[in-house]
């Protein structure tokens, strides 16, 4: 009798855990080498490349590996790199923004295929980004008054993010690959 072997993982998950685990780093790199901090007071936050890798994934791959590349990839920026204090924070506000923006960009069957959805889907997630930051911040500093000082930030970083990411998210949509 020939005893036969099954892997616990099929060659589909395995792919699909490679391709999370890529989606995290290509966030935490992206956050953590192509930055540049925002001289607006103590907590004027950075602008960094970390966003449009966020909204690619997110329009390219969907809800799930956006919310997992946003949540761990740059609350592992947080913790490394001297801003450990908003790293609960992070998490959630780029979990919640990368769910956001891949649960729309792929609705109604669109995976990421339609530029008007994929445009909404980012403005539409920024909010909650912003409220989920000041909260946080509110928090820390223990007044809702110093948060203001990080929504200009947050702002111009999801609009270089937005301009960014479209047209990389158009490129890759085009490739063989991600069809």
């Amino acid at each position: 009798m020939q005893k036969t072997t099954t892997a616990p993982y099929s060659s589909g998950r395995t792919f699909d855990l490679i391709l999370t685990a890529m989606s995290i780093a290509l966030v935490f790199v992206a956050t953590l080498l192509l930055n540049i901090k925002l001289p607006i007071t103590a907590n004027g936050g950075l602008v960094h490349l970390g966003t449009a890798m966020l909204f690619v994934i997110s329009i390219v791959f969907g809800p799930k590996k956006g919310m997992i590349a946003g949540a761990i990839g740059m609350g592992l920026f947080d913790l490394v790199s001297g801003w450990t204090l908003w790293a609960p924070i992070t998490f959630l506000a780029r979990g919640l923004q990368g769910y956001l923006v891949g649960k729309i960009a792929w609705s109604n069957g669109r995976n990421g295929n339609s530029i008007r959805f994929n445009i909404l889907a980012a403005l539409v997630s920024v909010p909650f980004m912003l409220a989920i930051y000041y909260v946080g911040e509110a928090i820390i500093f223990g007044n809702f008054i110093v948060p203001a000082a990080s929504i200009p930030g947050n702002l111009v970083q999801n609009a270089v993010g937005l301009i960014v990411a479209i047209p990389v998210a158009i490129a890759l949509k085009k490739t063989p690959f991600f069809k």
